[in-house]
């Protein structure tokens, strides 16, 4: 049985400017999780998700790390109720 629920993350560290968005939606993609990410005004990276809690945590995993450029210090999750409010991932600005 699907576990669906939503994750918000804020991503620290060395995350703006080296495809941290890009790479996040091309995981997201192929994991069919749902949500958006986007670069914030201090320097960090918001993303929210949205599927079954295994998948996201893949995803997780992978923000965690990051794209080769990136250094990622931290990434803080809340975790809540499956919302259904997506219908794909999308960059946002």
């Amino acid at each position: 049985m699907e576990n669906k629920v939503s994750a918000h993350a804020i991503i620290r560290g060395k995350v703006q400017g080296v495809f941290f968005r890009m790479e996040t939606k091309r995981i997201a993609d192929g994991y069919g999780v749902f949500g958006w990410v986007k670069n914030r005004s201090d320097g960090t990276v918001e993303a929210v998700f949205e599927g079954e809690q295994e998948r996201i945590a893949a995803v997780l995993e992978w923000c965690r790390k990051g794209p080769p450029p990136a250094v990622v210090k931290d990434v803080d999750v809340t975790w809540g109720p499956y919302t259904s409010r997506y219908r794909g991932f999308d960059i946002t600005f």
